[in-house]
């Protein structure tokens, strides 16, 4: 190594507070993580394209939310871009992706919640809305942070330089939108919840054995719905801290935070895909075709398999999300 590379190294670490074997584990975490959730949403992107059973409005929220997380993480996979062009595309476009991630997140629980709560039917015709909205705030939320901003390599990624106005401008264009999405999901699905519950209630006191059935089925749901907004929390709650601390103590990052922050933002996409992807249609879809391929003699058991699991779940997830009507 030169004297000029030592130069830069030193330069980095004295800048950034980490040492070069510390800078090196995080750029393995991030690959790793962002690798789990590339596979993750690359599989729902796949099965919305192969599995026509499932194309329907509110799984179709589901793909682009899978799509974005994919482009986010095969962004941020790409690992140490060379000055210019390159560093560029990795800074601008995994901004973009990951802000149109969350995005889509809230347009699924204004789905359910207009759904749910509200009893419209009228979903469907605000997709061209939902697109218009989220890559709309995402393009602009890009384009503000360009705003008087450079970016350069530092390590694995490429970040606005390290003035103190850039990281404003990072924090207003990324990270108050984030949170102002965690708001919105959890007051939106708190008020699902909580009327999902009235109507439980009252089904119990009325003695309604039908609707004590299907209260039933909506109140499965609640325990996937109820996760929905800790995956963000989780996801950027270490990120926001690591933030908030590079801003009061800007050169003396903490490895444990970065590793963290780090990890945790990188399995985003894996999250997403779990909790909104992996769902009963989802498996069905996969286990009808599985069962064209499967031995003979193992048909009958992923048969028996496969409709048990449908009447536990098939009616109480997002993908078979019913009209409810006035009760």
């Amino acid at each position: 190594m030169d004297s000029r590379k030592l130069v830069v190294s030193a330069a980095v670490q004295s800048s950034s507070g980490l040492t070069v074997r510390e800078r090196r584990i995080l750029t393995s975490v991030n690959a790793g993580a962002s690798a789990l959730s590339l596979a993750g949403s690359a599989f729902i992107v796949l099965c919305y394209l192969l599995f026509k059973d499932l194309r329907k409005f509110p799984f179709k929220l589901v793909f682009f939310l899978a799509l974005s997380d994919m482009f986010c993480s095969l962004f941020n996979i790409i690992g140490d871009p060379s000055k210019g062009f390159f560093c560029y595309a990795q800074g601008y476009s995994t901004h973009f992706f990951c802000v149109a991630s969350f995005m889509w997140t809230t347009t699924i629980a204004f789905t359910l919640h207009r759904t749910v709560v509200r009893h419209k039917t009228d979903v469907e015709d605000l997709g061209p809305m939902f697109h218009l909205y989220v890559w709309g705030t995402s393009l602009a939320m890009t384009i503000m942070r360009s705003i008087g901003n450079d970016y350069d390599q530092f390590g694995a990624w490429c970040w606005t330089q390290t003035g103190r106005t850039g990281k404003v401008i990072h924090f207003m264009t990324f990270y108050a939108p984030l949170w102002g999405a965690i708001l919105f999901n959890g007051v939106t699905y708190f008020q699902v919840i909580r009327m999902i519950n009235n109507a439980t209630r009252m089904a119990v006191g009325m003695s309604d054995r039908s609707y004590q059935f299907d209260a039933r089925a909506d109140m499965k749901a609640l325990n996937r719905w109820g996760y929905y907004p800790l995956i963000l929390i989780g996801s950027w709650a270490f990120g926001t801290i690591n933030r908030i601390h590079d801003f009061v103590e800007p050169g003396h990052e903490i490895f444990w935070l970065s590793f963290l922050d780090v990890g945790m933002a990188a399995l985003m996409g894996l999250f997403n895909s779990i909790a909104y992807g992996l769902n009963s249609s989802v498996r069905r879809a996969i286990c009808e075709r599985l069962e064209l391929c499967w031995p003979e003699r193992y048909r009958s058991w992923l048969s028996s398999y496969v409709k048990l699991r449908d009447q536990q779940q098939a009616e109480s997830e997002l993908v078979s999300l019913k009209v409810q009507d006035q009760r």
